[in-house]
C-alpha cells in the first residue's frame, strides 16, 4: 500500500482538479467545448439538433452509435505501443502506467491538458494523437455526436461490471457505458480548519451560509470555478436545479456572491482546499473531496499528515456529485492496448494504488469507508469525506449547459469576478 505521505517529493504545487473549467471558461467568444456544443447544437434543455440531450437521472441517456464509427472487433492482440495518454495534470500516478507499461512490455506517453475547453478543442481540430483521454459528463455528449470518441468493446472491460458500483457501471449520462467507464467519484462541499473556526457548521441551519459569516471575514474561500461556486449558492437558496436556465435565479447567485465578497471579503482561488487550508491562509474554503482528502499531505512539516485532526469536511446527502471518466478516441493509434488500459485501471489493486496518490476516489466496489481509514488512506477525521455508493443515488450532478445558458452563467460569473 502506497500513501502520499511516503512520495511528497513526487506531488507537484498544483493538481487536477485546479485546472478544471478555468480561464478558457471564462473568455470571450466560442472555442474550445463551447465551439463544440455550438457546432453540435443546442437548444432548450441543452438537447442538441443530432437529438442527444443532456442526460439527468428522470431521462437516462443512451449514446447513439454509428456506422462510420464502430467498435473494434474483440479477440485482438494490442498494438506495440506507445500508449498516448491525455490527462488533467497529476492525476494519475506516473507508478501506475509504468507498472501496465512493464506488464505489457510498451512505452507510455502523459501529455496533459490545462481545462477540458483546451482538451475538447485540440481533439475536435485533430492537433492531438492519444489512445486515452479523461472527460468530463458535460461534454460528453457533444464529443459522441461530432465522432471524436469511440464505441467500447466490452468484451476487453471485464473488471467495470466485476468492481465498478453498478450506478457508474451503468451510468444515467452513458447507459451501457458506450463511451466511457467511471474513474472518480467526488463530492462538493465544505472544509474547514476547526482551530480557525468557532462555528460547528454540521450544525447551523444551513452550513452555506459560514461563507457570509463576518466571524470569518478574511479566511473564506471559494473555486475559481463559475459552476461550482454559482452551484453553491443555489443550494443554499433550496435551488436543486443546479443546470438552471432561469434567469432571476442566475442573478441570484450572482448578487449572492457579491453580498458574500462584501461581508467576508471571499477570495477565489485554485489551490484554497488542499494547500491553502493546511498552509493557514484560509480557515474555510469550498471543497471538492478528493482536495481535502489529499490537504493533510500539504501541512508544514510539524503538522504534515494532520496529527492533531485540524481539517474537517461537511457535504450534505443531496449536494452535489460528480464523476469523471475515460474514453478512447475515435482516432487512437493503439486501440486494443488503450481497452486493456481502462480495464487495468478498473482493478481493485491499480485503482486503490492510484487513489493513495491522485486523493480521488474510484467508484469500487471493494471499497469500504472504515478500512480506507484503517489502512490510513483516509486520515479519520476526514472520513466523511469518503464517498459512497448510496451518495450517487441522492446527490445532484452538474450536466451540460446550452450554449445560451452558460453563456448567461459565464455574463453573472464575470460580474462577480469584476468586483472581487
Amino acid at each position: 500500500m502506497h500513501h502520499p505521505r511516503e512520495y511528497p517529493l513526487f506531488r507537484s504545487p498544483i493538481n487536477r482538479r485546479d485546472f478544471i473549467r478555468r480561464s478558457a471558461a471564462t473568455t470571450a467568444g466560442l472555442s474550445g467545448m463551447a465551439a463544440l456544443l455550438a457546432a453540435c447544437g443546442g437548444g432548450d434543455n441543452g438537447s442538441s439538433a443530432s437529438g442527444i440531450e443532456v442526460a439527468s437521472r428522470e431521462n437516462p441517456s443512451t449514446l447513439p452509435f454509428s456506422d462510420d464509427n464502430p467498435a473494434i472487433e474483440s479477440g485482438l492482440e494490442p498494438e506495440s505501443g506507445p500508449l498516448k495518454i491525455y490527462n488533467w495534470a497529476d492525476y494519475v500516478w506516473p507508478k501506475v502506467v509504468k507498472d501496465f507499461a512493464a506488464e505489457f512490455d510498451v512505452d507510455f506517453e502523459i501529455t496533459t491538458f490545462y481545462n477540458m475547453s483546451e482538451a475538447v478543442a485540440k481533439i475536435r481540430t485533430g492537433q492531438v494523437d492519444f489512445d486515452i483521454f479523461f472527460p468530463t459528463v458535460d461534454p460528453t455528449p457533444k464529443l459522441v455526436a461530432a465522432g471524436l470518441l469511440q464505441p467500447l468493446n466490452h468484451d476487453y472491460l471485464p473488471n467495470l461490471e466485476a468492481n465498478i458500483w453498478p450506478e457508474l457501471a451503468n451510468p444515467f449520462y452513458d447507459q451501457g457505458s458506450r463511451y466511457t467507464v467511471p474513474y472518480t467519484i467526488y463530492t462538493t462541499g465544505i472544509a474547514w480548519r476547526s482551530d480557525m473556526v468557532d462555528q460547528d457548521i454540521p450544525a447551523m441551519d444551513n452550513p452555506y451560509d459560514i461563507f457570509w459569516d463576518p466571524a470569518n471575514a478574511g479566511k473564506v474561500g471559494i473555486y475559481d470555478d463559475y459552476r461550482e461556486a454559482m452551484t453553491m449558492v443555489l443550494l443554499r437558496n433550496g435551488v436543486e436545479d443546479v443546470n438552471t436556465d432561469d434567469p432571476e435565479q442566475i442573478d441570484m447567485a450572482r448578487d449572492q456572491l457579491v453580498e458574500m465578497a462584501e461581508a467576508v471579503n471571499v477570495r477565489t482561488t485554485i489551490d484554497g482546499t488542499y494547500s491553502g487550508i493546511p498552509e493557514g491562509r484560509f480557515a474555510i474554503h469550498q471543497a471538492w473531496s478528493g482536495d481535502i482528502v489529499a490537504a493533510p499531505f500539504y501541512f508544514p512539516k510539524a503538522d504534515y499528515g494532520d496529527p492533531k485532526g485540524l481539517l474537517q469536511f461537511w457535504w450534505p446527502s443531496d449536494g452535489t456529485i460528480g464523476s469523471d471518466m475515460m474514453a478512447i478516441p475515435k482516432s487512437a493509434k493503439s486501440p486494443v492496448l488503450a481497452h486493456h488500459f481502462l480495464n487495468f485501471m478498473l482493478d481493485n489493486k491499480h485503482a486503490v494504488e492510484n487513489f493513495s496518490w491522485v486523493g480521488y476516489q474510484p467508484p469500487l466496489n471493494s471499497l469500504d469507508p472504515d478500512q480506507l481509514v484503517k489502512d490510513g488512506y483516509v486520515v479519520p477525521n476526514l472520513k466523511s469525506a469518503i464517498v459512497e455508493k448510496e451518495n450517487f443515488d441522492t446527490g445532484i450532478v452538474q450536466t451540460t449547459l446550452a450554449p445560451e445558458v452558460d453563456q448567461t452563467w459565464q455574463k453573472a460569473w464575470s460580474d462577480f469576478k469584476s468586483g472581487v
